[in-house]
Order: C-alpha cells, then sequence, then structure tokens
C-alpha cells in the first residue's frame, strides 16, 4: 500500500497559475460568461482556492487584468521615457496575447453588461492613477491618466478588435513609434513637462 501523496503548498505558484487561467477565460469569454469554476479547472486548482486568493470574480479580473502590477515594473525610470516604455510594452503585449488579452475582454464586457464594465474600469483607473502618481506631477495627473487609458482602448479596438484600416496594418514598430508620440501629449504638460 502507497502512501498517500503529499499536496504541495506552493501559493505563489498558485496565484500565478490562476491568473494565467483567468486572462485566458476572461479573453476568450468576456466577464461575464467567465466562471470561477472554468478558471479553476484550467488552473489546476480548486474554485475554494481562487476564492481565498482573490475573494470575488471583480477582483480577480481586475488583478489579471493588465494594470497597476505591470505599471508598477514599468513606471519607474526617467519621466521622459515613460511613454516609450509605455506605447512598447502595450504593443508588444497586444501583439503576444494572440487576441487573448485581458484588454479585450473589458472591451466584451462594456458591450454585454454595461455596469460591470463601469466598475471594472473604475478599479483599472483608480490601481493605474496610483501608480502613475510616482512619476507624475502637476495639475490633472487623473485627467491625463483617463485619457491614456481612453487613447489605449481606442487602439485596441481599431486594431485588435475591428482589425481594418491603416492602424491594423501598421508595423509593430510603426505603432509604437506613434503611440509614443500621442502619449507623450497627452501625459505631458505643455511644453513636454510631465514631472517637476
Amino acid at each position: 500500500m502507497t502512501a498517500p501523496r503529499k499536496r504541495v503548498r506552493d501559493p505563489e505558484a498558485h496565484r500565478a497559475a490562476i491568473l494565467g487561467a483567468a486572462r485566458a477565460v476572461f479573453a476568450e469569454r468576456g466577464y461575464a460568461r467567465a466562471t470561477i469554476r472554468e478558471i479553476a479547472q484550467r488552473a489546476g486548482v480548486t474554485h475554494g482556492l481562487v476564492m481565498r486568493h482573490f475573494t470575488s470574480k471583480e477582483r480577480l479580473f481586475v488583478a489579471a487584468m493588465p494594470g497597476a502590477p505591470d505599471l508598477v515594473e514599468l513606471v519607474p525610470g526617467p519621466p521622459d521615457t515613460l511613454p516609450d516604455r509605455i506605447a512598447r510594452a502595450f504593443v508588444d503585449r497586444m501583439e503576444r496575447s494572440g487576441g487573448n488579452d485581458p484588454f479585450l475582454a473589458l472591451l466584451r464586457s462594456a458591450a454585454s453588461d454595461e455596469e460591470t464594465a463601469t466598475r471594472l474600469y473604475d478599479a483599472m483607473r483608480e490601481t493605474s492613477t496610483e501608480a502613475y502618481r510616482t512619476v507624475l506631477s502637476g495639475p490633472g495627473v487623473e485627467e491625463r491618466v483617463d485619457l491614456l487609458a481612453a487613447h489605449l482602448i481606442g487602439v485596441t479596438f481599431g486594431r485588435y478588435v475591428v482589425r481594418g484600416g491603416p492602424l491594423a496594418r501598421m508595423s509593430p514598430d510603426r505603432l509604437a513609434e506613434h503611440l509614443a508620440r500621442t502619449l507623450r501629449c497627452i501625459l505631458f504638460q505643455p511644453g513636454g513637462k510631465g514631472a517637476d
């Protein structure tokens, strides 16, 4: 008789597996049709473990979305190159996602459940604003971060949802260059200063 297998406790590995599964399920199904049960199954964990880590579907979605965790690594550095870093990271992530980026799930959620999409967008806005405040100063930081998000949503819709027109045909490098220029205008005060 063999001894029962001992379960390996590795909270970080479980969390990473849950987030990976959540990104895929939310991107494929949108927020409304995604279930914690399917996410748990894909991650190879129990429903209860998912809830223990994240407490709700909404919190799991926000954690899985590109946002504060990515920005914590992306934002530090010289403020004058921040638009370039954001543009490059956004384009690289979207190009690699193969249509399975949670940002697309947010757009799909808006079409099917406006109230949920609003709550999720508000949570993303709050975490993004906190991250950007570490390098941006001056008046209107919240407005500038909101404009940045709106711009990225527009680019996401045009290139990765509709997939038509010059934006969709542009090379990733060219898109990153254009995006960096427009983000510089959004993030920095007139005169080019975003962090005093």
